[in-house]
């Protein structure tokens, strides 16, 4: 995936694909862990964090686990099933420790304001959200990445 003739930015609804399958992987590994430690009243209490089990399993190993995966992958399983990678907006090459870093912090600010930062992806010519332009960082995947090309008989 070097060659840039070969790229597209990778756009709103398959960058809410590969989300989706991340929250649903993350979900079958921490929601086992967390009724066997906290049992199924977890998911009705209206405590924010329930203890520091919940604070680790929740919010740490999730943090923990986006960043080495796009440090080694450049990408979280979701990315990988719709073949996109995270790259330095300038330079097309890998991002930087320190940017995949500052990106995850800053999915927050692309959140906080009624998820506006993850929207402006739909709308920003380079499909950067709120938290790519912060990090410097695009997403980028395959052009054609469907089983065949399309092709018609005239």
């Amino acid at each position: 995936m070097n060659d840039a003739t070969e790229l597209e930015f990778a756009g709103f609804w398959s960058r809410t694909g590969a989300a989706i399958i991340d929250t649903i992987l993350l979900m079958l590994i921490t929601a086992p862990i967390l009724i066997s430690i906290y049992g199924t009243d977890y998911f009705t209490s209206e405590e924010v964090i329930a203890g520091s089990w919940d604070f680790l399993i929740s919010w740490v190993l999730p943090a923990f686990a986006t960043i080495i995966f796009w440090i080694y992958r450049a990408a979280t399983p979701g990315k990988m099933a719709i073949r996109a990678k995270i790259l330095d907006a300038e330079t097309g090459r890998a991002a930087s420790t320190g940017q995949l870093i500052g990106r995850y912090f800053t999915y927050f600010v692309s959140i906080i304001p009624l998820c506006l930062g993850i929207f402006w992806i739909g709308f920003d010519k380079r499909k950067q959200g709120w938290h790519d332009k912060l990090a410097g960082t695009v997403v980028v995947k395959s052009k054609n990445t469907g089983p065949e090309p399309v092709v018609f008989n005239s």
